[in-house]
């Protein structure tokens, strides 16, 4: 079995050699020479397990316990009397500062298992809509969380949805497990939706798919095969700004995660000659994380012929594109145009390829947790052996996929008349966004807001991003009751003909006065 690379190692900058885990060696100091290093009497007693007479402490990624040991460390192979201070003892102490976060005081006895774990923040996000819904204010405005809401404010059930609903309900709706790798209709049908028919069909031999839990649940398997095929582990390159979860989920795969620039903000425009700049200069075999369209945060996607360029790049470099595919038909309107890079790289430069699809938002299924994972692979064999890890990765994830969603969306999909239905959704959503982004900017303007705003119309998808400063955003908030992230990115759907006249003029007085 191949060893991956340790979390400790990857988190702390630890040297895999010592934090492995794999066997109890690793550093070899008495504990004279650790004092003379700074290690506190607490320190040495945590080490020790409470054995004050340390004369050889051993350290390993654990630190759980000690043991003697008279084997050269394997840190730097050197015999217990030769090693030097540079063997991490220093950087045990700087990154897991165990005096103050996890060493228990001299006479102190563990409470509960769960000692160690140190306490994380809330997802900025979530924890900004649960301050939204306790805000008792008549004008407050939520820009913060990317769910589509329609002119009155309220979230909106697709007809197609509904119609999918009331099919599925005549039919009789059963309660049984779906197949590991999930419902094969829908799996085939959200594919095919992505690459198009004719690609599909051509490529079809070639295609490894999975059901996921949506677009999250689709990235967290990819990361999963990923490092279950590739040793050693790519490296995973991020576009900056990119949607948080992006980092998290492969970091905590322990893939090392590099990000590159993406957003010009004086410009307020896609970097384009630093994206192609970013790719050159990327390790071969690596991943790179693409948003297939409608970017989130920025709303600035390539143009075609960029796209074409940023293929031939990736292709000539060896890179393997994972595209994240949250929008599809949502951003503009139209699936072809907002599939047009996956397509493009899979079928026209042939390259092996990623796409993890969700149906959060161009169905409206958020809580339904509703995506489908697919790999383009170069052969047949390639296929059949990855479609098999992912079910063997799904199997020990999630056993089999949740079945209600995905049954509505492969009603939709699957009939023609549902599925026409569904693209008049698409416009009829892609439009009220497109209008409101145009609301907003004459708003501002008709505000006198400072500075040029036409960044606003040239974005699209759900998401704006206005170029305000953190402390103009904590304003908003503060003053007038107005929620959006940190980084000024504003759900455009949040907005609607009763409240964008007060969003914008509320902007515009922030900046005047600040």
């Amino acid at each position: 079995m191949r060893a991956t690379l340790p979390l400790l190692a990857l988190f702390t900058g630890l040297p895999a050699a010592l934090a492995a885990g794999r066997c109890r060696e690793g550093l070899n100091y008495c504990g004279s020479t650790l004092v003379s290093l700074g290690w506190t009497q607490s320190e040495l007693l945590a080490i020790a397990d409470g054995d004050t007479n340390v004369e050889k402490a051993l350290f390993y990624c654990e630190m759980d316990g000690i043991v003697e040991y008279s084997g050269p460390c394997t840190v730097c192979q050197r015999a217990p009397d030769g090693h030097s201070d540079a063997c991490m003892l220093l950087k045990i102490r700087k990154h897991l500062n165990m005096a103050t976060q996890t060493a228990p005081a001299e006479t102190d006895v563990s409470a509960s298992f769960f000692d160690a774990a140190s306490y994380i923040p809330p997802d900025a996000i979530f924890a900004l809509t649960a301050e939204y819904n306790a805000d008792t204010f008549p004008q407050k405005v939520n820009l913060g969380q990317g769910t589509y809401r329609d002119e009155n404010g309220q979230p909106w059930v697709l007809p197609s949805v509904q119609k999918a609903r009331e099919t599925l309900l005549s039919q009789g709706l059963f309660h049984e497990y779906l197949p590991i790798l999930g419902l094969q209709t829908f799996r085939n049908e959200a594919t095919k939706l992505a690459l198009g028919p004719e690609i599909y069909d051509k490529k079809q031999s070639q295609l490894a798919i999975c059901q996921s839990l949506s677009g999250t649940g689709a990235l967290h398997l990819a990361g999963l095969l990923l490092r279950s095929v590739r040793s050693p582990l790519p490296k995973v390159y991020i576009p900056s700004p990119t949607w948080s979860n992006h980092s998290q989920v492969f970091s905590s795969l322990g893939f090392q995660c590099e990000t590159f620039q993406y957003y010009d903000a004086e410009k307020r425009e896609i970097d384009i000659e630093a994206y192609y700049s970013a790719l050159r200069a990327a390790e071969p075999n690596s991943v790179v994380i693409i948003h297939a369209c409608a970017h989130n945060p920025t709303g600035c996607d390539p143009s075609k012929e960029q796209w074409k360029q940023i293929g031939a790049i990736m292709k000539e470099r060896k890179l393997f594109p994972l595209f994240d595919a949250a929008y599809l038909g949502f951003n503009s309107g139209n699936v072809d145009d907002d599939a047009f890079a996956m397509r493009y790289f899979i079928d026209e430069l042939e390259m092996e390829a990623g796409g993890c699809l969700s149906f959060a938002k161009n169905m409206g299924l958020y809580g339904e947790r509703v995506g489908c994972l697919f790999f383009a692979a170069g052969t047949e064999k390639a296929a059949t052996n990855t479609q098999s890890v992912l079910e063997m990765l799904q199997r020990s994830e999630v056993s089999n996929p949740p079945a209600y969603g995905a049954k509505i969306a492969s009603t939709i999909l699957s009939d023609d008349a549902l599925k026409e239905m569904w693209y008049a959704d698409l416009i009829t959503m892609s439009g009220r966004i497109r209008s409101m982004r145009r609301a907003l900017y004459d708003g501002l303007i008709k505000s006198g807001a400072p500075g040029t705003w036409e960044h606003l119309i040239r974005q699209s998808g759900m998401f704006g991003f206005l170029g305000l400063s953190p402390a103009v955003v904590q304003k908003l908030k503060d003053k007038y009751h107005i929620y959006m992230a940190s980084n000024s990115r504003v759900s455009i759907a949040g907005l609607n003909p009763s409240n964008v006249e007060y969003v914008a003029h509320s902007i515009a007085e922030c900046l005047n006065e600040s």
